[in-house]
C-alpha cells in the first residue's frame, strides 16, 4: 500500500500545460486519500472552464497506478473551495511571480 507521501510524489508529474508547474505545486491537489490498494485524489483546476480536467484525470490515474500496491486510482474534480494562488507553493509563487 503507498503512503500519502508516495502519492503526492507521483502527483507532481501532472503538470498543468499553461503554468508549466505540477499540480501539487500549484495547490490544485485538495486531498489524498488511501485505503489499501485504492486511492482518492480530489483535485481543481485553476478555472471552472479550463478544458484539462479529463487529460489531468488520466494523467493522475497513469502516475499513481505505477506507484507498488495501488489497485484503482480515482481522480475527482471539485470547485469547492475555488482554487486561489494564496494555495501555490512558495516556489511555485516565486516562478510565477507572486
Amino acid at each position: 500500500m503507498p503512503s500519502v507521501d508516495e502519492v503526492r510524489e507521483a502527483l507532481t508529474n501532472v503538470i498543468d500545460p499553461e503554468l508549466g508547474l505540477d499540480f501539487v505545486e500549484l495547490g490544485l491537489v485538495y486531498d489524498i486519500a488511501v485505503d489499501d490498494g485504492d486511492v482518492d485524489v480530489t483535485f481543481t483546476l485553476t478555472s471552472p472552464g479550463c478544458p484539462i480536467g479529463p487529460q489531468v484525470s488520466e494523467q493522475m490515474i497513469e502516475f499513481v497506478s505505477e506507484l507498488e500496491g495501488v489497485d484503482e486510482v480515482t481522480p475527482t474534480m471539485v470547485f469547492t473551495p475555488p482554487w486561489t494562488p494564496d494555495l501555490m507553493s512558495e516556489e511555485a509563487k516565486f516562478a510565477l511571480g507572486y
